[in-house]
């Protein structure tokens, strides 16, 4: 890919979970991370792929019979082989119930950028504008780089959703015309980090201060730090602690605008099957409320900014 052309997996309008106001979601293919708990698998890789969506298959069997590449068979439902699979689409073109679905099109930056520009009223009426997000926002830096000045010479708002997993250079580019980062601490331990993402967490921390000092001198330019509260995983006293002090020592809360607690999302169990990937989360449940309730008291009580502090996600209202 590159400034002119991007793959993107989907454009979600409408949003209200991705930064102010009411949003479209752009999000591109491709991340140099592995979370165990991610909600969306399918960005991952950076190259399309191919899902079959059981419900909406009526058996009629197009997709295996024009496959170039011979990687779909029939056992009670399509399989697909996915070493000899090239995501090339065509089975997601034959297939007349929409069953076969390829995750991942190329779209030119001008007429994407025309695309979104249909929901600036939107945009305008609610304080809201476009969030380009993941995967990881950065991966596809010069697409996303050209993407966000075309938004940026229309008057809208532009946020980058970031797991901070990025060199200098590439944040030069986008730096300019992004207007909040919604910036990922996931894990503070760093051999936890290595284990939950497959990467250090050094990187990241030392971008996050270099961002929060670039954006001092930027006082138009805003940060949100999300940390995901994973059972078993992240959501850990000793890590909210950690990461509560770190944004206390190292950032600064003229940039910094809130802080939120991401609850763990367990509404991608049917993501991981259809791409033929086991999940090791399937059976973990939610969080529940006393639970969710305890991490942000503590959050607070180490950041004792007002409206700092936020927990977004659903939460499970049920005791066990």
């Amino acid at each position: 890919m590159n400034e002119s052309k991007g793959l993107i997996l989907e454009i979600q309008r409408l949003s209200t979970e991705d930064g102010p106001g009411i949003r479209t979601t752009v999000f591109m293919k491709g991340c140099p991370l592995a979370c165990k708990w991610c909600h969306n698998p399918e960005s991952i890789k950076p190259e399309p792929q191919i899902q079959w969506i059981n419900s909406r298959c009526i058996g009629c069997k197009n997709c295996i019979i024009v496959c170039p590449e011979r990687a779909l068979t029939w056992d009670n439902g399509v399989i697909i082989d996915r070493t000899l699979c090239k995501g090339c689409g065509k089975c997601a073109e034959s297939c007349p119930s929409t069953a076969m679905e390829i995750l991942g099109r190329i779209w030119d930056v001008e007429k994407l950028t025309t695309e979104i520009l249909k929901d600036k009223v939107y945009f305008e009426k609610s304080g809201g504008g476009v969030t380009i997000s993941g995967g990881e926002g950065t991966f596809q830096s010069s697409f996303v780089a050209k993407l966000s000045e075309n938004l940026s010479k229309n008057k809208i708002h532009v946020a980058l959703d970031t797991c901070g997993f990025y060199s200098d250079q590439v944040l030069e580019k986008i730096f300019p015309f992004v207007d909040l980062f919604l910036y990922d601490i996931k894990e503070m331990d760093i051999l936890k980090h290595i284990e939950f993402t497959g990467q250090s967490n050094e990187l990241i921390l030392k971008n996050l201060i270099d961002l929060s000092n670039k954006c001092m001198n930027n006082s138009n330019k805003k940060i949100w730090i999300r940390t995901p509260l994973i059972p078993s995983m992240t959501a850990r006293e000793d890590n909210i602690l950690k990461i509560a002090k770190f944004i206390n020592e190292n950032l600064s809360f003229d940039v910094v605008e809130r802080w939120e607690l991401c609850l763990f999302n367990n509404l991608c169990k049917d993501k991981y099957r259809r791409l033929g990937i086991k999940w090791e989360l399937d059976d973990i449940d939610l969080i529940s409320e006393k639970e969710a309730d305890d991490f942000l008291s503590l959050a607070k009580s180490i950041i004792t900014k007002d409206d700092f502090c936020y927990i977004t996600g659903s939460k499970r209202l049920v005791e066990n």
